[in-house]
């Protein structure tokens, strides 16, 4: 018996990490500054939301806030596995920013509060 049920768990291990390794790693980053008025504007408007969408739960999400908005872009603030991510940002300035990224690769770069809907619509169609 503790042959059959070691050999049932070693095949859907196996059978559960070759479905995770299928899927797309999708990260949605949030980029801000702490003196920033608009990112306290979208975390007041649309934050809540967010934390409680099922999008948020089929991603990673990861946010990236300096203690000013002109230092967001500067690497101490970006956790050493995002590096990639930050050197593929054509444009370093501008907070909050909204990063859609697929496999380690930028898919979606929008900036300002007013662009949050076009991240979702983009997240959206990603996760279909």
């Amino acid at each position: 018996m503790n042959r059959r049920a070691f050999l049932f768990g070693s095949l859907a291990a196996a059978t559960m990490s070759s479905a995770a390794l299928a899927a797309p790693v999708l990260q949605v980053i949030y980029i801000g500054g702490w003196d920033c008025p608009p990112c306290i504007q979208w975390k007041n408007a649309h934050n809540a939301r967010w934390l409680a969408s099922p999008e948020f739960h089929k991603v990673t999400w990861i946010e990236v806030e300096a203690p000013r908005l002109k230092e967001a872009y500067q690497e101490r603030y970006w956790p050493g596995d995002l590096k990639p991510v930050l050197d593929q940002i054509p444009r370093k300035s501008g907070t909050p920013r909204f990063l859609i990224v697929k496999d380690g690769r930028i898919v979606s770069n929008e900036f300002g509060v007013s662009k949050w809907a076009s991240t979702m619509t983009d997240l959206k169609k990603l996760l279909d």
